[in-house]
């Protein structure tokens, strides 16, 4: 859950490859979308070993830096040293206000320690065999289970949404607006949630700026639309009102998601 400020924080996502799993690095950064801007993207591991050669797709993808770091010692893990040490060059940089630590090991306890006890908002991300120490050092912790769950679910929305549009594609089209694909609205529902828990609504361009941090290629135009607002009320899934404010020839859009009313 997002908290009020947020979404504007720019962040540090620092990744351990050699304690992260590869299969949902995009759901990771849509994760780490909801607190913030990412400004700073990079993973650490020794790229020369066969075992981390299949990051390549998902790094380019996401546009994660990866930062050579050979493995010195039979044994010792040296990526945590190199993660640590660009943390604290960052931190000293004053170009972020927060840290995602993405791993599993608890070995990264102390740096997100000195990261709060230097005002750094921090949150991890990592699978639940996590030792206690890491998850209680960080303002928030995610898990990767988690996360994975949500990314599976998307993925066959989409499957699913394909066979659909494969059956209409062979009807003659009636409309040039296209049907929101399943993944789109799934998307949608998800960032209203990440929003708010209340029966207020989201602001249209809160939820707007949340969309982009989680895919900045999203644009309603893609879709046939010419704003946001109209997108989100084509779906019957989502209730929009108009809400007036202190000039009256302006009304600011809010959204419900009726499935989670």
């Amino acid at each position: 859950m997002q908290n009020a400020g947020d979404e504007n924080l720019r962040l540090a996502v620092l990744i351990d490859a050699d304690n992260a799993p590869r299969d949902c690095l995009k759901s990771v950064m849509e994760e780490a979308a909801i607190y913030g801007t990412p400004t700073v993207k990079r993973i650490y591991g020794d790229w020369t070993n066969p075992a981390v050669g299949g990051w390549k797709a998902s790094l380019l993808e996401n546009a994660v830096t990866p930062i050579q770091q050979y493995g010195y010692t039979t044994g010792k893990n040296s990526t945590d040293s190199a993660m640590i040490i660009d943390a604290m060059d960052i931190l000293y940089s004053g170009r972020v206000d927060g840290f995602v630590l993405v791993s599993s090991d608890s070995d990264f306890t102390r740096l997100a320690v000195r990261l709060r006890e230097a005002g750094m908002k921090v949150i991890g991300i990592g699978e639940k065999k996590t030792p206690n120490p890491f998850i209680v050092a960080c303002d928030r912790f995610i898990y990767i289970e988690v996360i994975r769950s949500r990314y599976a679910e998307a993925k066959a929305a989409e499957k699913a949404e394909q066979r659909m549009q494969e059956r209409k594609d062979k009807q003659p089209q009636k409309s040039k607006r296209e049907k929101l694909p399943g993944e789109v609205i799934k998307l949608i529902a998800d960032s209203v949630a990440d929003l708010t828990d209340d029966d207020n609504g989201v602001y249209m361009g809160v939820l707007g700026d949340l969309l982009c941090k989680k895919q900045p290629d999203f644009d309603p135009r893609n879709f046939g639309f010419r704003t946001l607002s109209a997108m989100v009320k084509s779906s019957d899934r989502f209730k929009v009102e108009f809400r007036p404010t202190s000039d009256p020839n302006i009304k600011h859009p809010y959204v419900w998601d009726r499935e989670q009313q």
